[in-house]
């Protein structure tokens, strides 16, 4: 079957849809038993700029002399991953867990698009 090393990976093989419940009853670390969690999805927060590699960057930059930082092009990844916020609803502890890279992601709704009540497309 070719020239494979190693077990096959899964980086390159994109699901078409992940639909994720909103409780979902798994290990808290501070209760120490397995609760029922509030998921959401992560999201980054607003950059302030006050960082100390913007700071240095804002003063490198300054004055003449032009661009000083290489600038990023070569973007080789059309997805990301995605990064579900478990929240315990007795503690109120958060933690974050990564989950695969999808294009096209929910979290607890129906998906019944194109769907029967009985079955599949041809019923």
């Amino acid at each position: 079957f070719g020239s494979s090393f190693g077990p096959p990976t899964s980086l390159n093989i994109v699901a078409a849809m992940v639909n994720i419940p909103k409780t979902r009853n798994t290990y808290c670390r501070k209760c120490k038993k397995h609760t029922p969690h509030k998921v959401s999805q992560y999201k980054t927060g607003k950059k302030t700029g006050k960082a100390q590699g913007d700071r240095r960057y804002e003063k490198k930059q300054k004055g003449f002399g032009g661009q000083t930082k290489p600038v990023f092009h070569k973007k080789a990844k059309t997805t990301k991953k995605i990064v579900l916020k478990l929240e315990c609803s007795k503690c109120k502890a958060k933690r974050m867990k990564p989950i695969k890279r999808t294009k096209h992601f929910e979290l607890g709704t129906d998906s019944k698009k194109g769907k029967s009540e009985y079955g599949g497309k041809y019923r």
